[in-house]
């Protein structure tokens, strides 16, 4: 279970399905980007979220399915600034793909691990940015961005000002610096992803890996 400020990520099919439309529509872009050879193009879930727009495709969806793998546990785990810039991108980006292209989103959900029998509409999209809108959170992912082209010496000051915990935003440092993803990628999938759609994302990822490393 992930909580935030103590208060539990509701476990329901909104949020399986504002996960999981999350990762196939990032996957959907990688898949397109080393197709048209541009693995370096900004774009996946977390783009939603201005400070980790340079992360990486492989990375962005390896911190869904850590945020996914907390939240579907029978453990507790409090929430760090990782897990809310999930829980805000995943929202935001699938109540814009619902919005916009509802026919795929049927799509993906039909072909889930999961049988649901939700109606893909402005309704969902609403019930989907209301999952990060109601929880308790100080909206540090989306505050530090404010000081990404300020000096070092001011940008410091202004934290304090603001309260932002440098230590607590040090994992947000460490996403963007992250290349590769965990050894635990694919049983972190479990009931969100199946498993062919799995082993697309692992040849997706080495297409983009390569493209990249060709590109530097």
């Amino acid at each position: 279970m992930l909580t935030i400020a103590s208060s539990p990520v509701a476990d329901n099919d909104t949020t399986y399905t504002a996960f999981r439309v999350a990762f196939l529509e990032t996957l959907e872009r990688a898949t397109l980007a080393a197709q048209m050879g541009e693995p370096g193009t900004q774009y996946g879930y977390l783009t939603e979220v201005p400070f980790l727009r340079g992360c990486a495709p492989q990375v962005q969806l390896d911190a869904l399915l850590v945020t996914w793998a907390k939240h579907v546990s029978a453990d507790e785990f409090e929430a760090d600034l990782v897990d809310e810039s999930v829980l805000y991108a995943v929202c935001e980006t699938s109540a814009r793909v619902i919005r916009g292209e509802p026919e795929l989103v049927n799509r993906w959900l039909s072909k889930g691990p999961r049988l649901m029998d939700l109606k893909v509409n402005a309704l969902l999209a609403d019930q989907i940015q209301s999952l990060h809108l109601e929880m308790t959170n100080d909206g540090d992912f989306l505050l530090i961005s404010q000081f990404q082209d300020i000096p070092p010496d001011e940008a410091n000051g202004l934290k304090a000002k603001f309260d932002l915990d440098q230590t607590a935003c040090q994992v947000l440092f460490d996403l963007l610096g992250r290349w590769h993803v965990s050894p635990e990628f694919a049983q972190r999938g479990a009931g969100l992803v199946t498993s062919r759609e799995m082993g697309t994302t692992h040849i997706v990822f080495s297409q983009v890996m390569q493209r990249t490393q060709q590109a530097r």
